[in-house]
């Protein structure tokens, strides 16, 4: 595996990982606004929200990397 295909690799583990990450915030808001923390509720669901944007971004740097290595015809 050269380091771009590692680089892809990786570019996948960190956005399941930021999605599972997200998915807590978000539950730690409906707990907090149980509590009557609505004002920490409302700064997890903008990190969950913004967890979220991240992942596009994650998308993206994927997309541009190729799938499979190219190889060069002469």
């Amino acid at each position: 595996m050269n380091e771009l295909e590692k680089l892809k690799a990786l570019l996948y583990h960190w956005k399941e990982h930021n999605d599972e990450h997200a998915e807590s915030y978000k539950s730690w808001a409906e707990k907090a606004a149980a509590l009557g923390r609505n004002d920490v509720a409302q700064t997890l669901e903008k990190l969950y929200a913004d967890s979220k944007k991240l992942n596009e971004l994650f998308e993206e740097a994927s997309r541009l990397l190729p799938s499979a290595p190219h190889s060069h015809h002469h």
